[in-house]
């Protein structure tokens, strides 16, 4: 895909345009991570995930329709952006779940991800350019010759798709707000009478607000080393999913593979 743009004017520059889109999700994603929390606090799990989805939709496509690397750049930093609620996803299974079944629950999480890089890796390779890889079945239509990425994008899009129809008609709120503590009207604790003594003796002090725990406060000892132990994995595995594919589509002359399209998509569902 970027090396059919016209800001590459050499292949070695594929690795550097390639890696910078790839990472301009993950930076999106990183920053706005922190903030989608706050709101599913504030106005719901539910319609936040929702959010979230219609977000990835419309971005996921809009990248199909990328000709240019500044639209395709874009348009994968908003998908990013919105890719940064997943972490609410977390939250929701933790408050569906109970002790007997949580630990089962959250280990669908990294299942379901890793079916979907599977599925998706191939489904990316298997569709791209399809007016130059079928062009018994596709080289007729203009749409996917002006546009050889949207075809993957829009088969892509379905599972969102789904998620999005299931959201809205199943999809209960998980989020359990605590009412407040109304004052007692006059009349429930009992009209004063003339011998009602004006302080009373057993005046009770309200309970104390909790108070909200600042960030530094979280990073505990413990919390640390998870965080730098989770952060060195996700490294490691980021590199080796960014690099493969560039090294896959590199020439051979230049010390790559010169996979096409369709064989770096499922060389890395393999692997």
């Amino acid at each position: 895909m970027v090396e059919g743009f016209d800001i590459v004017k050499s292949p070695k520059d594929v690795a550097f345009y390639a890696g910078l889109l790839l990472t301009s999700f993950s930076i999106c994603q990183a920053i706005t991570t922190m903030y989608w929390g706050p709101l599913s606090d504030r106005i719901g799990r539910r319609p936040t995930l929702l959010m979230g989805l219609t977000g990835d939709l419309a971005t996921f496509v809009l990248f199909g329709l990328s000709r240019s690397y500044t639209w395709a750049l874009v348009t994968r930093s908003l998908n990013g952006f919105f890719a940064g609620n997943s972490a609410v996803v977390k939250s929701v299974v933790a408050e569906i779940a109970d002790d007997t079944n949580r630990p089962r629950m959250m280990a669908l999480l990294p299942l379901m991800w890793n079916i979907g890089a599977v599925a998706g890796a191939a489904v990316g390779g298997l569709l791209a350019d399809p007016a130059n890889q079928y062009p018994n079945v596709f080289g007729h239509i203009e749409l996917f010759r002006t546009f050889p990425y949207l075809l993957p994008c829009m088969v892509g899009s379905l599972t969102t798709t789904f998620g999005l129809v299931v959201g809205l008609f199943k999809l209960k709120e998980t989020l359990v707000v605590e009412p407040t503590t109304a004052e007692p009207r006059a009349s429930e604790a009992g009209a004063a009478t003339e011998t009602t003594p004006l302080i009373s003796s057993n005046t009770q002090q309200p309970d104390a607000l909790p108070q909200k725990q600042s960030m530094m406060s979280l990073l505990t000892p413990t919390c640390k080393y998870v965080m730098t132990t989770n952060l060195l994995m996700c490294l490691a595995l980021s590199m080796g999913d960014q690099i493969y594919p560039i090294f896959a589509a590199t020439a051979p002359e230049d010390g790559g593979l010169g996979f096409s399209t369709r064989g770096v998509g499922i060389s890395l569902s393999i692997s």
